[in-house]
C-alpha cells in the first residue's frame, strides 16, 4: 500500500479457518520503506516478489533498494530526465505473469505539469518491453489490467469501461462518476468511482456527461459490471465524507478481512508464532498503569533555525492540498475564505525554507495560456526585511517563465 511518503508491506496473520473478532484476514503493518512524497500511486508485486509501484513525481516505475528513497526501472520514452516535476502523470501499470508490460500516463508531455494541457484527449497507454506508445487519444486513462487474454482500462476522462483493440479504445459501459480502480472476479468488473473533485478536473467530457445524470459531481463507490453487456450487476455508494476512491482488490474467499493500524493496543499485544495457526496476547490490551515509569523527559534545548534560506518549488498544490499553508497566505486562503472560493485555475507555488521550516510562501494562479496572477505573498514576522519576498517573486516568475506564463500583476509584502 502506498501512503503519502511511504510503502508499506501488510501482511495476514490469520490461518485460512481462523478469525480474529470476527474477521476472517487479519492484515498487520509488518514493513515499511520511506520513500518520500513521490505521489505513489499504483503498486503490485513482482514475478520475483520484489514491489513496483508507479512514482508519479518523477514520471517513473520504481522499486525499493538501499541507500536511496527508490530505485527507477523504467520511465516513458518521451520523459527525459528524473525530475520531480509529475510531467506526464503516469499513474497506472499492468503486470503480465508477474512481469511489468502495460503502463498508462495522462498526457505525453516532457514539460512540468505538462499532462494537464493534454486531459481531455491526450492521455496513452504505453507498452513497457517495447518503449513505446501504444494507444492514443485516450481521456486521463487509469487502472490497465490483462485480464482473459484483453488489455482493460478505464478511460477516467469520459467515465468508461472498456478495452484496448488494435490501438483503440472501446468503451463497454458508462460509469456515473471519475472511474479509477479495477479488478476482476471472473466475467464481472468491479470499478472505483469518486466524485469529481478540483478545478483542475473541470472541462472533461465526463463533466458533460454527468449533468444530465442528476448527481453532477458523481458517485463515490463501487460498480459491478458484466463483461459480457456492460449491465451493471450490482452497486454500493458510498455516503459523505467519503468522495474519492484510488484502487480496488479482490481478495478472494474472503467475507470479513480486518486490518490492524499503529496506534491501537492491539498492534503492541497480538504476537503470531511461526507453525501456529493461533494469535498469542502478550499482555492484558488494557492495562493498570505504569507506576514504575515517570514522566518522559522533554528534548534538552531549543530549535535552533538555519540561516540560510533555501528556495523550492511547491508541488501538487490544489485548493485542497493548500489547506496545512493557510497561515502563509496573504490575502488569506484558508478552507472557507473568500479568496479560496475565487481561485479556479491551476495553482503554482514556491516556498521559502529555513531550517527545513516554511517561513514564506508565494503563489501564482493560471488564468490561461499565457497570463497568471500572484494571488498570495507572506513572509512570517521573525524572517521579514530580509528580502525573501522579493526573491520568492523572482523565483516565481522563473517557474512561470518555464511554463511559457507571464505574470499580469503582482501584491507586496
Amino acid at each position: 500500500m502506498a501512503g503519502r511518503y511511504q510503502i508499506w508491506r501488510f501482511d495476514n496473520l490469520l490461518a485460512e479457518d481462523r478469525t480474529h473478532e470476527g474477521g476472517d484476514r487479519l492484515y498487520v503493518p509488518a514493513a515499511s520503506f520511506t520513500t518520500g512524497d513521490v505521489n505513489a500511486h499504483e503498486v503490485a508485486v513482482q514475478a520475483d516478489g520484489r514491489p513496483l509501484f508507479v512514482n508519479t513525481a518523477f514520471s517513473c516505475l520504481a522499486t525499493l533498494g538501499t541507500g536511496s528513497s527508490f530505485v527507477p526501472t523504467w520511465r516513458p520514452p518521451f520523459i527525459t530526465r528524473l525530475a520531480a516535476d509529475d510531467r506526464c502523470h503516469l499513474n497506472g501499470m499492468a503486470l503480465v505473469d508477474g512481469v511489468a508490460t502495460w503502463a498508462t500516463a495522462c498526457g505525453s508531455n516532457d514539460r512540468p505539469a505538462g499532462w494537464r494541457e493534454q486531459r481531455t484527449g491526450g492521455g496513452v497507454l504505453l507498452h513497457i518491453p517495447s518503449n513505446r506508445i501504444a494507444a492514443r487519444g485516450l481521456s486521463m486513462p487509469h487502472s490497465p489490467r490483462w485480464h482473459q487474454g484483453k488489455l482493460w482500462l478505464l478511460n477516467s476522462g469520459t467515465g468508461e469501461l472498456g478495452w484496448i483493440d488494435q490501438e483503440r479504445f472501446v468503451p463497454l459501459c458508462f460509469l456515473p462518476g471519475f472511474p479509477r480502480g479495477l479488478a476482476f472476479v471472473g466475467r464481472a468488473a468491479v470499478v472505483g468511482l469518486s466524485r469529481l473533485r478540483s478545478p483542475q478536473f473541470g472541462g472533461l467530457p465526463l463533466q458533460g456527461r454527468l449533468s444530465g445524470t442528476g448527481s453532477p459531481a458523481g458517485r463515490c463507490g463501487l460498480r459491478v459490471i458484466d463483461l459480457n453487456t456492460g449491465a451493471v450487476l450490482h452497486q454500493l455508494d458510498l455516503p459523505e465524507p467519503l468522495d474519492e476512491l484510488f484502487d480496488v482488490a479482490v481478495l478472494p474467499r474472503v467475507r470479513q478481512p480486518r486490518a490492524l493500524g499503529l496506534q491501537a493496543e492491539d498492534i503492541q499485544c497480538l504476537v503470531k508464532l511461526p507453525g501456529r495457526d493461533s494469535l498469542v496476547t502478550v499482555r492484558p490490551k488494557a492495562p493498570s498503569g505504569h507506576p514504575h515509569q515517570a514522566m518522559p523527559v522533554p528534548p534538552a534545548g531549543l530549535p535552533v533555525r538555519d540561516s540560510i534560506v533555501r528556495y523550492q518549488q511547491v508541488f501538487q498544490l490544489t485548493p485542497e492540498s493548500l489547506a496545512p499553508y493557510a497561515s502563509l497566505t496573504f490575502p488569506s486562503l484558508a478552507p472557507g475564505s473568500a479568496g479560496l472560493a475565487a481561485l479556479t485555475g491551476e495553482l503554482l507555488g514556491v516556498s521559502a525554507m529555513a531550517g527545513g521550516t516554511m517561513v514564506g510562501m508565494a503563489l501564482a494562479e493560471r488564468l490561461g495560456d499565457q497570463d497568471a496572477r500572484v494571488c498570495s505573498l507572506m513572509v512570517e514576522p521573525g524572517f521579514r526585511r530580509r528580502g525573501i519576498a522579493t526573491r520568492l517573486v523572482l523565483h516565481l516568475q522563473r517557474l512561470l517563465a518555464q511554463r511559457g506564463l507571464q505574470l499580469s500583476s503582482s501584491l507586496t509584502q
